[in-house]
């Protein structure tokens, strides 16, 4: 699922999907997904694909990446499109799936998996298979143990007995009665998705988790399959800040990077990072492609990014291909990709995370 849009990302969604944000240097956020299920030997992947597609769809032009480019599957990226049966936008996830019921339909494979593509996570999908078998659920939901003080609210939360069965779901609640989250997996029948679709469609239902699960969880056997390793949703500014600098801890990188299955993306011809005379880096991810002159700490700064001499970047993420002009003090931000910071610049965000977003000077219009 990557074809939402979220106001709570403000001035960051506007030019991309969710699922396209760039995360520790070289990655977007839908890799982390895709790499989960190459890894886990699925061989049919379908991306749902509909607000500000087009850095996405870049992105995905090639499969080769996840390999998923293959002779019996591979990777399909579904947009809505207009029939003589339809025109609407997708109006919500189970919408998305009715409207690409065909390709449901055309499938063999005996299970689905559903899942959202704006998560950082590592997982295993044949466990989550085998957990789902053996509690012979009709469907297995993913779910993992929030940390104190996390605000629960935005997310759908689930209470399970001692056996992992669900008996209480809630989605966005206005007052969370429990820590535990659903992460927007879930396993099924890919025959009882079609035949729970086609019902949601008949009654003109649209969401999947409000008009499917919570709908079903007294009638279905719904079960929670817990992970306690990492796992952040990209939902809002503050997630997406502090996603990123999560991987500027050495134990975060070592876990997606260093220990298999990898994380997977597509891969640009770009030179090494340039560090000139003057340049001091301090705890901080340089991509491919970057030019530095000036102080950077505790930031991570994206592809074919350029900073001037006598700057100082800290506590910040610089987005792919920006230009920092010379003496810019940058502090608790993000900067919007292919940006031009003019010289002699200041910003700082000073209670929150302030995302810069200034005309670009040097690509005409």
């Amino acid at each position: 699922m990557a074809g939402g849009n979220n106001h709570r990302m403000k001035a960051l969604s506007q030019r991309r999907a969710v699922c396209a944000m760039p995360v520790a240097g070289s990655y977007r956020s839908i890799d982390f997904t895709l790499s989960n299920m190459s890894n886990s030997h699925i061989q049919k992947v379908a991306v749902f694909t509909q607000y500000n597609a087009r850095s996405l769809n870049e992105h995905l032009n090639s499969s080769k990446w996840w390999d998923f480019g293959r002779k019996q599957g591979g990777l399909y990226v579904l947009t809505p499109t207009v029939t003589t049966e339809n025109s609407n936008w997708y109006r919500g996830t189970a919408d998305a799936m009715y409207q690409n019921l065909t390709f449901l339909r055309d499938s063999h494979e005996p299970y689905v998996v559903i899942a959202s593509g704006d998560c950082v996570y590592k997982l295993d999908f044949n466990k989550v298979l085998e957990y789902h078998i053996e509690k012979k659920a009709d469907i297995t939901v993913v779910c993992h143990d929030m940390d104190p003080g996390t605000p629960i609210e935005r997310f759908g939360t689930v209470r399970m007995n001692g056996d992992c069965r669900i008996e209480d779901m809630e989605e966005k609640p206005l007052q969370a009665k429990t820590n535990t989250i659903s992460c927007g997996i879930y396993v099924l029948r890919r025959r009882q998705l079609i035949e729970m679709i086609e019902k949601c469609a008949e009654e003109e239902r649209y969401d999947f988790v409000r008009d499917i699960l919570i709908r079903y969880k007294d009638v279905k056997r719904i079960y929670g399959y817990k992970i306690d390793t990492y796992w952040k949703n990209i939902a809002s500014v503050e997630d997406y800040y502090s996603t990123n600098m999560d991987f500027l801890r050495e134990d975060v990188r070592n876990y997606f990077f260093k220990q298999y299955p990898d994380i997977y993306s597509k891969v640009d011809d770009l030179p090494p990072a340039k560090y000139n005379v003057g340049a001091d880096i301090r705890n901080s991810l340089i991509s491919s492609g970057c030019i530095v002159n000036g102080v950077v700490e505790n930031s991570v700064v994206f592809k074919k990014s350029y900073i001037g001499n006598n700057c100082v970047i800290k506590n910040s993420i610089i987005l792919n291909d920006v230009y920092i002009g010379d003496n810019t003090y940058i502090e608790n931000c993000i900067v919007e990709s292919r940006g031009t910071i003019r010289a002699n610049s200041r910003f700082v965000g000073e209670g929150g995370v302030r995302i810069v977003v200034e005309s670009n000077e040097r690509y005409p219009m």
